[in-house]
């Protein structure tokens, strides 16, 4: 079966600190006044309700008292789970660093352990505003660019396999990585409507895949994945407008959430999709407008369009049948490239994001995918 799909198994290492199971389990006996702190999977309104209720002095020592908790806790303000996040960064770069110079570890794990400590480092540089952080295995981590308590429309980028921890930013090839295609697009958005107030969230919050092998295959991942993406998206501060740009599987993430995203999400693209997990636009029961685009020199055409078995993500976004609307990708080149700076399609992606949806470039070069939508920014 792998065969006849064009997938291969890979298998994904564990690895990294057990800092969060410990600090679960202190998190389980806090509490602020002499009352119980929420749960730490309540959900993300029962979080914000709490928070709302405590002062700045309270806010703090919670978030520097559990960081590795209150840094991932949807619902609980932006600002203290920027300073959380800091406090939990500092922590495990510190235990990261212990285990470069231990022995009784193996080069590798050695090695490994070094490029954590120098990531963390990095994330933890004055001014960036970290939104999740969890060290656990191949890990977790979010940032924010822009103000999410100020801004009219948020952006979120999920992005597909080998995103991780240590792949979340990059020197090289720099607009492959989370880090790199939300600059890349916040840059976009500010330059296509310099007045609007934006932020763009680059978004590895999920545990990808590694490599194009089975768990890539599979949507075993997106299940979790979407679980995540939809209590982030639900416990954005404001009533602000968001719009989730979606690459390889993380379309595949995206796909598996629509359904239950909040009506705050008004717009789903997917790029270099191998599926959404659907035959059809009306198969995600979403209220969101679906947008699709792929390079012509894009890999991810070669694969299969289909699901058998659990294996395969199902129907072409940007065919016919399926019912997306279908964006130019401009001077995009390959899998990887649909955010490089100057390329179509994060021109587009920008124009979605702001919503000035009477200037995105459509596929067929006329106006079919702009059909029925106002020009006119959207709240």
């Amino acid at each position: 079966m792998l065969a006849t799909t064009g997938w291969t198994a890979v298998h994904r290492p564990e690895g990294g600190t057990p800092l969060r199971a410990a600090a679960l389990t202190a998190w389980s006996h806090a509490r602020v006044g002499g009352r119980p702190v929420p749960a730490a999977d309540a959900a993300p309104l029962v979080v914000a309700r709490f928070f709302a209720g405590l002062d700045s002095a309270e806010r703090a020592r919670l978030a520097e008292g559990h960081p590795l908790v209150v840094g991932n806790l949807d619902g609980v303000p932006p600002a203290t789970r920027y300073r959380a996040n800091r406090y939990g960064l500092a922590q495990a770069e510190r235990v990261e660093e212990a285990r470069s110079h231990d022995v009784a570890l193996t080069p590798v794990d050695r090695a490994t352990a070094t490029r954590r400590a120098h990531r963390f480092a990095s994330l933890a540089e004055p001014g960036r505003q970290i939104l999740v952080f969890d060290p656990t295995g191949g890990g977790h981590v979010a940032e924010v660019f822009g103000s999410l308590d100020r801004a009219r429309r948020i952006s979120v980028v999920v992005p597909g396999v080998d995103s991780d921890l240590i792949t979340f930013e990059r020197t090289q090839r720099r607009f492959t990585a989370p880090v790199g295609m939300a600059e890349s697009l916040y840059e976009a958005q500010r330059a296509a409507a310099p007045a609007d107030r934006t932020a763009v969230i680059a978004w590895a919050g999920y545990t990808a895949p590694t490599g194009v092998g089975m768990d890539a295959a599979t949507g075993r991942l997106a299940v979790d994945g979407a679980r995540r993406l939809q209590s982030l998206t639900a416990a954005l501060p404001g009533r602000s407008g968001v719009a989730l740009f979606c690459h390889s599987y993380g379309s595949v993430v995206c796909g598996v959430a629509a359904h239950q995203l909040p009506r705050r999400v008004t717009d789903v693209v997917v790029a270099g999709s191998p599926g959404m997990r659907a035959e059809t636009v009306e198969e995600l029961h979403t209220s969101a407008r679906v947008w699709a685009t792929r390079d012509t020199d894009d890999w991810i055409a070669d694969v299969p369009h289909l699901e058998v078995g659990g294996l395969g993500h199902g129907a072409d976004p940007v065919s016919p049948g399926f019912g997306a609307r279908v964006l130019s990708s401009g001077t995009a080149r390959t899998h990887t490239g649909y955010f490089a700076p100057g390329t179509g399609s994060v021109a587009n992606f920008a124009r979605i994001g702001t919503g000035a949806f009477d200037s995105v470039e459509c596929a067929t070069g006329d106006d079919t995918c702009r059909d029925g939508i106002s020009g006119t920014p959207q709240d």
